[in-house]
C-alpha cells in the first residue's frame, strides 16, 4: 500500500460514516449550532485550517448476551488514534485521542504542558492525517520552540498520559504561579452544572466509553464541553477552546467527570482556573498541588453536594 492510498484509508476510517442522536447533535454542533460551546468569540489568534471535523466514532453489530439471550445488535463505539503533536516540525508527543477538536486539543496541551507561554506565541495549527493517525502541526515562536528544543535534550522517550514530555522525576512538578485570582462560588452552582452536564454529553451517552470536561459560568451553566477517551485531553480541548473564545479564568469554573490527580490540576493551574471540581475522587497528589497553586479542588461533586479539599474561603456562605 503506497502513501496515498494509506492517507485515504486513514481518511476513510476518521471521515467515515456514523449515524444515531449522538452524531446528529455532534454534526449539529460543528455546523454551528447552539450546544456548546456557546458565546465563543471569533478566533484571532493562532489560525487554524478548514477541516471536515473527524467522526469520532463508528457503528457496528456487535452480540449481546442477557440471561443466556443472544441477539445481534448495533453499537456504537468511541474511537481513539494516535495523535503526533509536531512543533515546527519536530514531533513532540504522541497521544491516543479522540479525533474531534483537535485544533483545540493542540492549542490547550500546548499552554498546559507550559511548551507556549501564551496562546499568541502560536501562529498556526493545521491538522494532517497520516498513514498511522494524525498528524497535528503547530507553527510556534522562536523562542517557544528553541526552549522545547533544550527540554528535549534529554528526553528518553514519549509518553502518552498526562505528563507528556517530562524529562526527570523533578520535572513532574514543574513551577507555577499562583492562582491569586478566582471567583467566590455558590455551592448551588456546582449543583447546576451537575445536573446540566449530562445533556452536554453526547459522546458519553453514544458509546459510555468518554470523559467529560466543561467550563462553567458562576451560575452554573456549561459554557465550553468536551469529550475525549482520556480526562487530561478532554481537558486540555477545553482550555483551547477557552483561549480561542478568550475566556477569563476567572470568570467561571472546571468540572470533570472524571478523577482529580496531579495532572489535571496541575493543567487547570497552569492557566490561571482557581476553581476544578471533579465527579469522583482526588489524589493526594492532587490535593498537594491544589493546595500549592491556592486553587480550590472540590471532589465527589455528586446530586447536591461535593467536598472541598483546598481553599474552602471561595465557596460563598457559611
Amino acid at each position: 500500500m503506497d502513501q496515498r492510498q494509506c492517507r485515504a484509508r486513514v481518511q476513510g476510517r476518521l471521515f467515515g460514516t456514523a449515524h444515531g442522536p449522538a452524531l446528529r447533535a455532534l454534526q449539529h454542533r460543528r455546523a454551528g449550532g447552539k450546544a456548546p460551546i456557546i458565546g465563543a468569540s471569533p478566533l484571532r489568534q493562532p489560525a487554524m485550517t478548514p477541516l471536515i471535523e473527524p467522526v469520532p466514532f463508528q457503528g457496528r453489530e456487535v452480540l449481546r448476551v442477557r440471561a443466556d439471550v443472544r441477539s445481534v445488535v448495533p453499537d456504537t463505539i468511541l474511537d481513539e488514534v494516535p495523535v503526533a503533536l509536531v512543533y515546527n516540525g519536530l514531533s513532540h508527543a504522541v497521544m491516543m485521542a479522540t479525533p474531534a477538536d483537535l485544533e483545540e486539543f493542540a492549542l490547550g496541551f500546548s499552554l498546559s504542558e507550559g511548551i507556549l507561554a501564551s496562546a499568541s506565541q502560536c501562529y498556526g495549527i493545521e491538522v494532517e492525517p497520516e498513514c498511522d493517525g494524525i498528524a497535528v502541526q503547530l507553527d510556534v515562536a522562536s523562542e517557544a520552540f528553541l526552549a522545547l528544543k533544550e527540554r528535549r535534550r534529554s528526553l528518553a522517550g514519549r509518553t502518552g498520559c498526562g505528563l507528556c514530555g517530562v524529562d526527570s522525576l523533578r520535572a513532574v512538578r514543574r513551577p507555577l504561579a499562583p492562582v491569586t485570582r478566582g471567583p467566590v462560588l455558590a455551592p448551588a452552582a456546582v449543583a447546576r452544572a451537575l445536573e446540566a452536564i449530562g445533556a452536554h454529553q453526547h459522546l458519553a451517552r453514544a458509546t459510555g466509553a468518554a470523559h467529560a470536561v466543561a467550563w462553567c459560568d458562576l451560575d452554573g451553566a456549561p459554557v465550553i464541553v468536551r469529550e475525549d477517551v482520556g480526562r487530561h485531553n478532554a481537558l486540555d480541548k477545553v482550555i483551547g477552546a477557552m483561549v480561542r473564545a478568550e475566556t477569563a479564568p476567572d470568570t467561571g469554573f472546571l468540572l470533570a467527570t472524571s478523577r482529580l490527580s496531579l495532572e489535571m490540576a496541575q493543567k487547570a493551574a497552569a492557566v490561571g482556573v482557581a476553581v476544578l471540581a471533579g465527579m469522583s475522587a482526588p489524589t493526594l497528589a492532587g490535593i498537594e498541588l491544589a493546595e500549592g497553586a491556592g486553587m480550590t479542588l472540590l471532589a465527589f461533586a455528586r446530586g447536591d453536594g461535593f467536598v472541598c479539599y483546598t481553599r474552602p474561603d471561595r465557596l460563598r456562605g457559611r
